[in-house]
């Protein structure tokens, strides 16, 4: 299995990908299951190499730890997977 943070900085990099569209299940400790987001809608902090961040609905910023990524979607169809 590819890591994760290979796969990602590929979305992020490769010109090859540019033109798809990707989107990021991840495990929500808080409300206990898997939530999707845009990858347009997560912010990489500069120096980070263990988490990124998305935005909730109410505006609040959350850090999300690489290892709780389950799944990465691009054009909706599953490309990536890990067990929860």
């Amino acid at each position: 299995m590819q890591p994760i943070q290979e796969i990602l900085n590929r979305i992020r990099w490769d010109e090859s990908w540019g033109g798809d569209e990707f989107k990021i299940g991840y495990y929500d400790r808080v409300e206990k299951h898997l939530i999707v987001v845009a990858f347009k809608e997560i912010i990489f902090p500069k120096g980070d190499h263990f988490a990124f961040e998305v935005l909730d609905r109410e505006g609040g910023v959350h850090s999300v730890p690489y290892h709780r990524v389950k799944s990465i979607y691009r054009n909706d169809r599953l490309i990536w997977h890990r067990e929860h």
